[in-house]
């Protein structure tokens, strides 16, 4: 039979009188509530009864707190005892949710002791609180909320933590139990004070109903309460059943079918991936196959909580390249949705043959092909498509079928940032060579391309990724290993190579440094504010600008005093000083040095800077008005800071001095010394 839900009208009052009676069927569960009660409500609007046919089989009253927008509170949910289990309870109480989708969730309350927690549960509610019952047995209420998902500022919030953790019950109880388990060190490991501003713990809506099985009710009520020290994630209803059904069906291929820990485990990780996580903690014994399909299908970690340190270190080596947060500006990057790439087609010209639904069809197959493709999507501040890049591994190469940019102010400025990026992204899993094999780059992308040292060839278009910092014999060995994955010659390297060609093979091998060259590096003074500016360390609360924080070149403003500055050379940046401390903080490409009047040196260079005119006019010399400034490129920032009293154990290591004061030059052993020891994964 067909279910139909309605709203009750005021004026039907035989209805209601159906209605009152069958509330007055299931007091036991309900409690009593007096006729005018749903009278009113249907005056409210606020009374939904369903029908199979003609006849009654259930009702829902609720009511509409004043404040705006804050939540429904359910009253009663009552379906005819010779009609449950088929679905009507979930159709009225979706039914609440299409009417009053603007307000914050629903909220109801249930006796404990009528054990209807896994009802609850399948209508999409999740237990939230506890109260003393008013009866006279005084039975504790369950607080039951559904979530309408709508963004809260816990949501908008950014921790700027690296990783998002979140735990099962067994890592929460042991971190927050009244009396901790035996042996719970493992546990209380992950809140080290030192992991506090790299991962941020968090909790699912499963964490909820684990909490709420716990028999003991003060220890129910502790743990209840420890919820609220952490971010609630709040994935998708829906997103989440999609999720937990494809981890399901992958189980079916398992020779021992799944165990029930196994089977809690798996709604964890629908849960977590669906909001965004990327690692679940559990000290479960979890077996490689569940680890293994938590990757394949949901991209997310299964670890214990000892491993996860480990995690982050390894997120640490990344965090210059997290493309949430492109160079600290107001573009986002976030991977294109299943049903997202429709609208894309709109946006970034194509060829007659690749134009349309040939091209939403293209990118759907590279989410479905052999290759596990990454499908990234950046937005401008205003939410508008402005690039795309698709790219996978494959061996030693990351290859990149996709690469477009749509018409924007700053699409040279974004290309260029792009091919960055994807080198860096190619480095940090490893890869010896970049190919761009997409047919249709933009003119800019090809522009960009051609300044950092791609070679076109029947592929598309091919970079070597050299990540060695050493002698150029050292330089060359790797190179030469990655020149024949691509099929290509490079040329003979020597100690004592000229400035200019050193510096030509760092751009097109990037990040090589090769340090037996007469390429001289410079250690660069640089106060936290204008490091904070430049390179977003420290981190600033609001977006830089966007055409400076997309940019790979900048300028840096001195004194005008020379000390043996020139070009091509190589900046290391130490942070002179700051709440963490002083410490060399990245490395940059230096491109040009010029001395000028401080106004001049200004309008030349203010797209670059973050210097206003008189912060120019205040470095500059007080008789002559003439100021330096450093035009540098491609600044690395270091994972690891290395600080000052590091720096200075290697530069006695080396028996090589150590300069502090304004821009001094530096021995190319003490660079590399402390270029190893900021990219050192121990």
């Amino acid at each position: 039979m067909t279910v139909t839900v309605r709203q009750v009208g005021a004026d039907e009052t035989q209805l209601i009188d159906t209605i009152v009676a069958l509330g007055d069927q299931n007091t036991k569960t309900l409690g009593m509530l007096a006729p005018p009660v749903y009278l009113q409500a249907a005056e409210r609007r606020t009374l939904l009864a369903a029908f199979e046919d003609d006849k009654l089989v259930g009702y829902a009253l609720y009511s509409l707190p004043k404040r705006k927008h804050h939540h429904v509170q359910l009253t009663h949910l009552c379906v005819d005892e010779s009609h449950r289990k088929r679905g009507i309870a979930r159709r009225l109480v979706e039914e609440i949710t299409a009417r009053h989708r603007d307000r914050f969730g629903i909220r109801a309350k249930c006796r404990r002791d009528y054990k209807l927690s896994r009802m609850w549960s399948s209508l999409g509610f999740v237990p939230r609180g506890e109260a003393p019952g008013r009866g006279s047995k005084g039975m504790p209420l369950d607080g039951w909320w559904r979530d309408h998902e709508h963004p809260d500022l816990f949501d908008e919030a950014d921790s700027g933590a690296l990783l998002t953790v979140a735990m099962d019950h067994g890592v929460f109880a042991e971190l927050r139990a009244l009396a901790p388990a035996q042996g719970s060190n493992e546990s209380q490991s992950i809140e080290a004070p030192w992991l506090a501003d790299l991962i941020e713990l968090t909790v699912t809506p499963h964490l909820f109903h684990e909490v709420n099985k716990i028999k003991e009710g003060r220890e129910r009520q502790h743990q209840r309460s420890a919820l609220q020290t952490f971010r609630h994630l709040r994935p998708s209803g829906e997103a989440v059943l999609r999720r937990l059904q494809e981890l399901t069906e992958a189980t079916q291929s398992w020779e021992v079918p799944a165990r029930a820990d196994e089977i809690s485990l798996l709604q964890y990780v629908a849960e977590a991936s669906c909001a965004g996580s990327k690692v679940l903690t559990t000290r479960a014994p979890v077996q490689a196959r569940l680890a293994d399909l938590a990757w394949d299908v949901a991209k997310i970690r299964v670890l214990p909580p000892t491993v996860v340190a480990m995690h982050v270190e390894e997120l640490r080596q990344a965090q210059q390249y997290r493309p949430a947060d492109l160079m600290g500006t107001a573009f986002r990057t976030s991977t294109v949705t299943d049903d997202g790439e429709a609208e894309l087609a709109a946006f970034f010209d194509q060829p007659d043959t690749d134009r349309g639904s040939a091209f939403v069809d293209r990118l759907r197959s590279l989410a479905s092909g052999q290759l596990e493709c990454r499908r990234e999507l950046v937005r401008d501040a205003d939410g508008h498509p402005v690039a795309l890049y698709v790219w996978a591994l494959e061996g030693d190469a990351l290859v990149v079928p996709i690469l477009r940019t749509a018409t924007h102010p700053l699409e040279e400025t974004l290309a260029r940032q792009l091919l960055f990026l994807l080198k860096g992204l190619c480095r940090d899993h490893g890869g010896r060579v970049l190919k761009i094999t997409d047919k249709h780059v933009s003119p800019s992308a090809q522009a960009a391309a051609a300044e950092d040292g791609f070679v076109q060839d029947d592929e598309g278009l091919v970079a070597l990724v050299v990540d060695v910092c050493g002698t150029a014999e050292t330089v060359r060995a790797h190179a030469t290993k990655a020149a024949s994955l691509a099929g290509r010659d490079i040329p003979a390297l020597g100690p004592g190579l000229p400035a200019t060609v050193a510096s030509s093979a760092e751009v097109a091998w990037w990040p090589a440094k090769i340090t037996d060259a007469l390429l001289p590096s410079f250690l660069v003074p640089i106060e936290p504010r204008w490091s904070s500016s430049l390179f977003n360390v420290p981190p600033t609360l609001l977006p830089r600008g966007d055409a400076l924080g997309m940019s790979r070149e900048h300028v840096y403003y001195r004194s005008p005093g020379h000390r043996g500055e020139r070009v091509p050379a190589r900046l290391l940046w130490y942070m002179s000083e700051g709440v963490s401390g002083q410490q060399a903080v990245g490395c940059s490409r230096l491109d040009e040095v010029v001395v000028d009047d401080a106004d001049a040196l200004f309008e030349r260079f203010e797209h670059l800077g973050v210097y206003g005119r008189n912060e120019v006019r205040d470095v500059a010399d007080k008789k002559t008005g003439l100021a330096m400034a450093l035009r540098f490129s491609d600044t690395e920032i270091f994972p690891h800071r290395v600080s000052l009293r590091r720096m200075r154990q290697l530069s006695r290591s080396l028996d090589v001095p150590l300069p502090l004061i304004s821009l001094s030059e530096i021995s190319n052993e003490l660079f590399r010394a402390v270029y190893q020891e900021g990219h050192s994964r121990t």
